[in-house]
């Protein structure tokens, strides 16, 4: 079995010391010292006792671990083509070796190499033990020719050698080009690609590692009825990204608490994630139930009454020890799933966590200040652009849709705009507009058909002098009733404080709202983060050996995205998952993001350019990142400038020591296969594009890997981890609505003559109780940091390239950014900036890097650049 030949016999053992040692058999044969760190099999967080009982028996069987280092120097005698391999040496005392209980705790053995071979470019393992190891790295010291130790960085799972139709592989640390690779292990580094390519068809088990790609053919289950088939995304009908193959032919979906879905082994999380992950699902059902319970004596089933009840959810129902005791309690659990349910930081098992929202004022929410500040420094900041001409403007094809043009006047917008007209406003850039109308038209009506009664909005604010936005109008839309050729029906609302029509006014913020959280799941979050990254993390993989220098710049951004996404479909997007259950879109939700990705431009998601085509911004040479805010007091895209610079710099630098030349670029046959497979296969469907960049020169490469580490980690940071500081209190950011405006003369219009029930009225409109309660629980998890979370400057192990010199630049990288963090707490301090607290006084931390902090505590924190899309 395995791709490479023995080597123990004497007559090669004699060849072997002939040739390269000069030696006799005689003679002593020098040995390499090393040392293996790895983990073993564990089930949840105690390590597998039965497997390891097993594995010892098979020690004393002689059925052991072995390693063979792999020569980059000579080639084999019998062979050469590949490179020299040493003889088998086995790790040492496994069954006298007591190891921790823990299944995080890793564990080192030596190990013993002759040396007879020049300096190792990379080893053979082969385990022929019961059970699978997780190996960490190993270490090799005083390796003749060689200065310091030499080291492997391995991360990897390793099943029994049965399991595999070739031998595991693992390189040294060093980056090579493909023209560089010492020749000795050029045919290693090429086999090593084709087994992770795998064969394109059969069923994957769980030790396969094959990387290939699929339709989103596995979100519906059409077995079940036609309420429960989805569309497949993916080709012409329904374009969209591709995602990683976990089954043959059409998937079949699992039991809905079955996690057991395949991904390539190393793409799964690792155990400390998983208990953390699985502690924070414990812990969301237990706070949707016990209200739920209570909410069966209630005389109104379902509703919350008044914004009295909606806090009620936050008070503590459950007596434990104080954080103190708490704390000393948690460090005495060995368990990671235990300890992220004994909290000590203030939030408390059965307890939903105060959102930071209201922390410091209940009401201040309601403020139309606080709603314009959002759309800068909230959860969604990604979405408004200058408003360049008026009336506001459909794009939609008249022919299918009709007159979809904006109806609001200047009557309606200058009352409010301190003396301005609109003309002179949009001659100063001050008028800017959160638009949803377009994405939302095309399906409306049939969203409207469920239990959803909503709008497609226009937002309108001017920009005001102390750099505020101020919301002018709001324009809710909805398909003619006799059809969409005949345009759409508009009503416009403007700002009112007292009365009904101030309750009228608040209504209209949140049906604007509820179109931003949907959006800003399917498209801002989902869609342009998860979804579009996906196809690079599947094509690196498969195309970019280990050595390449671009699959190390790359591969710390791809951490737990395949498997996060094939646990979004498995209970999150899928049909009547959660998030059909708790966003307006509902069933169409999935579907009405492909109509979006059909317009997604790759290059548009850099930062600067974004800022730019929404209008934001405008170019200047002058300034630090060669454009100017319109807006200067918006956070998102000052502190996302900031990081975008330094990413920009870290990453040109770094391909910069191995591309000198912009033919370095074009005749790197992995690279371009990388690039040509990404646009042909993981974005296929818009591969047609001119937009691509073509991968000619340095420059094309150095852009390229800047949006997707931008895309992976700040980008996502800022759309995902304040989903609860901000949405955890729902009426701020409702995500359904569920009757239409109130008309005059109608009962729900009468309601709202008796302020009594301006509340009531409020809350029958938005998100009901349970989907509250289960949306809440659900963003509570997607707003958790893991305890294993590696952030934006930190890498998981300092060994993570054996070159001096980007390892130097890295940590100016590093750098840099703590340097941005210093800034960044620097400007909320600053009272004249006053969208960066807002009337909530929360400070804008979503794109604070957290690079300086390695404690490890993870937990309910905004702040934090995780390196990756993984949660």
């Amino acid at each position: 079995m395995g791709i490479f030949p023995p080597c123990d016999s004497s007559e090669v053992m004699e060849k072997l010391l002939g040739s390269v040692c000069g030696k006799t058999r005689d003679d002593p044969i020098p040995k390499i010292e090393g040392k293996v760190v790895l983990m073993k099999k564990n089930v949840m967080d105690s390590t597998d006792l039965w497997a390891s009982f097993v594995d010892r028996v098979h020690e004393l069987f002689g059925r052991g671990i072995s390693l063979q280092l792999i020569s980059s120097e000579h080639f084999d005698l019998d062979d050469p083509k590949r490179g020299r391999l040493g003889k088998e040496a086995y790790l040492e005392d496994w069954v006298t070796k007591l190891t921790s209980l823990k299944a995080e705790d890793e564990v080192s053995y030596d190990v013993e190499f002759d040396d007879c071979l020049g300096i190792p470019g990379a080893f053979v393992i082969r385990n022929r033990h019961h059970s699978q190891i997780y190996l960490k790295s190993l270490e090799l010291q005083d390796v003749p020719g060689h200065s310091g130790p030499l080291h492997f960085v391995c991360d990897s799972w390793v099943y029994p050698s049965h399991r595999y139709d070739s031998d595991r592989l693992f390189f040294s640390n060093k980056a090579y080009l493909p023209s560089e690779m010492p020749p000795p292990l050029i045919v290693y580094r090429e086999q090593e690609l084709k087994n992770l390519r795998g064969k394109g068809s059969g069923e994957l088990k769980e030790w396969d590692r094959v990387y290939d790609y699929a339709y989103y053919n596995d979100l519906g289950s059409p077995e079940k009825g036609e309420d429960h088939a989805r569309p497949v995304l993916g080709g012409p009908a329904y374009p969209y990204p591709r995602r990683a193959r976990t089954d043959p032919n059409t998937e079949s979906r699992l039991f809905l608490l079955n996690l057991n879905i395949y991904v390539p082994r190393d793409e799964k999380f690792a155990q400390v994630k998983f208990s953390d992950f699985i502690g924070y699902a414990i812990k969301s059902v237990g706070q949707v139930l016990v209200p739920e319970i209570k909410a069966l004596f209630d005389k109104t089933f379902n509703e919350f009454d008044t914004f009295n009840d909606v806090l009620s959810i936050y008070e503590t129902r459950t007596q434990l020890p104080d954080d103190k005791s708490l704390a000393k309690i948690k460090d005495c659990v060995p368990w990671e799933l235990l300890r992220e349910l004994i909290r000590s930081d203030g939030e408390r098992f059965l307890n939903f966590p105060v959102p930071e929202v209201i922390q410091a004022d209940k009401t201040a929410w309601r403020t139309d200040e606080e709603f314009g500040r959002e759309m800068l420094a909230g959860v969604n900041p990604v979405v408004i652009r200058l408003l360049d001409e008026f009336p506001p403007r459909s794009k939609l094809d008249t022919g299918v849709y009709g007159n979809q043009d904006s109806i609001i006047t200047t009557e309606d917008m200058e009352k409010n705009m301190n003396g301005l007209t609109v003309i002179e406003a949009i001659e100063k850039k001050k008028l800017f507009i959160l638009d949803h109308h377009d994405a939302l038209m095309p399906y409306l009506r049939r969203i409207n058909t469920t239990s959803t009664k909503t709008y497609a909005t226009r937002t309108l604010l001017l920009l005001e002098e102390n750099g505020t936005l101020k919301p002018l109008a709001i324009e809710l839309s909805l398909p003619h009733e006799s059809g969409d050729s005949h345009g759409a029906v508009r009503r416009v609302f403007t700002p009112c404080n007292e009365g009904v029509g101030g309750m009228i006014w608040q209504l209209a913020k949140a049906y604007a709202a509820v179109n931003d959280s949907g959006f800003h799941q399917l498209i801002s979050h989902w869609l342009n983060t998860h979804a579009v990254i996906e196809p690079f993390s599947i094509a690196t993989n498969r195309q970019l050996s280990t050595l390449h220098p671009i699959y190390k710049l790359l591969k710390p951004h791809f951490r737990d995205t395949i498997h996060i996404n094939a646990l979004a479909r498995h209970t999150l997007i899928n049909a009547g998952g959660v998030l059909e259950t708790t966003v307006f879109p509902g069933r169409y939700a999935m579907e009405m993001s492909s109509l979006v990705y059909s317009n997604w431009n790759f290059t548009d998601q850099a930062l600067p350019k974004d800022l730019l085509k929404r209008g934001v911004a405008v170019p200047d040479r002058s300034r630090p990142h060669g454009l100017r805010l319109l807006i200067e007091d918006y956070p998102f895209a000052v502190d996302g400038l900031e990081i975008w610079s330094a990413i920009n710099l870290w990453v040109t630098e770094y391909c910069s020591l191995y591309y000198l030349t912009d033919e370095k670029v074009t005749g790197d046959v992995e690279l371009q296969s990388w690039w040509k497979e990404i646009r042909e296969v993981g974005h296929g469907d818009l591969s047609d594009k001119p937009w691509w960049p073509e991968m000619a020169t340095r420059d094309d490469l150095i852009e390229c890997c800047t949006i997707v580490i931008w895309v992976a980690s700040a980008l996502h940071a800022a759309v995902n981890f304040g989903q609860y500081a901000y949405a955890g209190y729902l009426p701020n950011r409702p995500t359904v609505s569920r009757r239409f405006m109130p008309e005059l003369g109608s009962p729900e219009y009468a309601e709202l003559e008796n302020e009594e029930n301006h509340e009531v009225a409020f809350l029958k409109t938005i998100t009901a109780q349970f989907q509250t309660l289960l949306g809440v629980s659900l963003i509570e998890m997607l707003s958790r940091h893991s305890t294993d979370e590696i952030y934006l400057g930190q890498r998981e192990t300092p060994y993570w390239t054996g070159d001096r010199e980007p390892v130097q630049a890295f940590e100016r990288f590093s750098a840099s950014l703590v340097e941005i963090e210093d800034m960044i707490k620097s400007r909320n301090l600053d009272p004249e900036l006053r969208n960066r607290t807002g009337p909530v006084q929360m400070p804008y931390m979503l794109l604070y890097p957290n690079t300086s902090d390695d404690t490890k505590k993870g937990g309910l924190n905004v702040k934090g650049i995780p390196n990756s899309v993984s949660i």
